[in-house]
């Protein structure tokens, strides 16, 4: 399994349930590395979205505590034993981890492959990715030019499970 997220300074992720800022050169990566695939999100994660909607052209799974939580075009699932009965139908190397806070931290120790991109920038936040440059099991494997979009300074970047100690 893999995760995909785009992390701010000191691994921020978003604020009041919005991402930090609007990308749409790492919006077209996500596109490119997702499309296609099986995605894993959280409630909240879903409910951001324009229009609370699922993704198109995507196999949707919602993991959420809410068991009469319901959405057309996705697959909802209750807990992670749950999850990981519905992705046996699915090839790990083709579902990606998509957030929020609390499915990233729970699915991380599941993923091999972390997509990361880092944008150089300081915005409030409330929520966060665990620092994978800290874990000792994470390895940076591939770390992109530095790219630019209007005031953000970004760089697409690849972590690599090594080993099972985080």
């Amino acid at each position: 399994m893999n995760l995909i997220v785009a992390v701010f300074n000191h691994w921020a992720i978003g604020y009041k349930n919005k991402l930090l800022a609007r990308n749409p050169v790492d919006m077209k990566y996500f596109r490119e590395k997702t499309l296609g695939k099986v995605v894993v999100m959280g409630r909240k994660t879903l409910e951001s979205f324009p229009s609370g909607l699922p993704l198109k052209d995507r196999v949707n799974i919602v993991l959420t505590t809410d068991s009469d939580y319901q959405v057309e075009g996705a697959i909802v699932v209750s807990s992670v034993a749950e999850l990981e009965i519905e992705l046996e139908k699915y090839n790990p190397e083709e579902v990606y981890v998509i957030g929020g806070e609390s499915v990233y931290k729970q699915l991380l120790p599941r993923c091999q492959k972390a997509y990361v991109t880092k944008v150089e920038n300081d915005f409030p936040a409330d929520t966060w990715f665990p620092n994978l440059d800290e874990c000792e099991d994470w390895e940076l494997t591939v770390e992109g030019e530095e790219q630019t979009y209007q005031d953000l300074k970004f760089k697409f970047t690849e972590y690599n499970r090594q080993k099972m100690t985080c």
